[in-house]
């Protein structure tokens, strides 16, 4: 089977991805959390149509929110009046969670979404606490991944 077929197969439980999170940040931790949607918005992630790149996560009054993530109206026609796809949702997580992440982001560092998934039937996000990469950085990760695609061709 081509490598190409063996990347979307791994990616297959992934409802909606983040994929330039991991270039942009280095990711030094994952968890997961809920997401607390309306039914119609449940549908439209099941069906492939949310999207994460530029959304990130804040935590205000002992609460997690996941800021600027777009989920459209499954139905635009029966959707909510004044419905707002881009809305802060709050994330379902434990306080002593919240506690740990609120020291966590008052150090510079990010809270960022990298993908949703449907486990035991309920939508799930997998955060990533991460630092910024500077630029210098990113060119390396760049320079790596050449190198890897360079090896990889070899093997073949």
């Amino acid at each position: 089977m081509p490598a190409a077929n063996n990347r979307i197969i791994k990616r297959m439980g992934a409802l909606a991805e983040n994929r330039k999170a991991r270039f942009d940040y280095e990711i030094l931790e994952t968890l997961e959390s809920g997401v607390e949607l309306f039914g119609f918005e449940v549908k439209s992630v099941r069906a492939g149509r949310m999207e994460l790149p530029g959304s990130y996560v804040i935590i205000r009054g002992g609460e997690a929110y996941l800021v600027n993530a777009k989920i459209p109206a499954y139905q635009p026609k029966n959707a909510p009046e004044g419905y707002d796809p881009t809305r802060a949702r709050r994330l379902l997580l434990h306080k002593e969670q919240i506690s740990r992440l609120t020291g966590f982001l008052e150090t510079n560092h990010y809270l960022i979404p990298l993908s949703t998934h449907s486990k035991k039937g309920l939508i799930k996000l997998e955060l990533g606490l991460a630092r910024k990469r500077k630029k210098s950085d990113k060119r390396e990760v760049i320079k790596k991944r050449e190198v890897q695609k360079k090896i990889r061709a070899r093997e073949d």
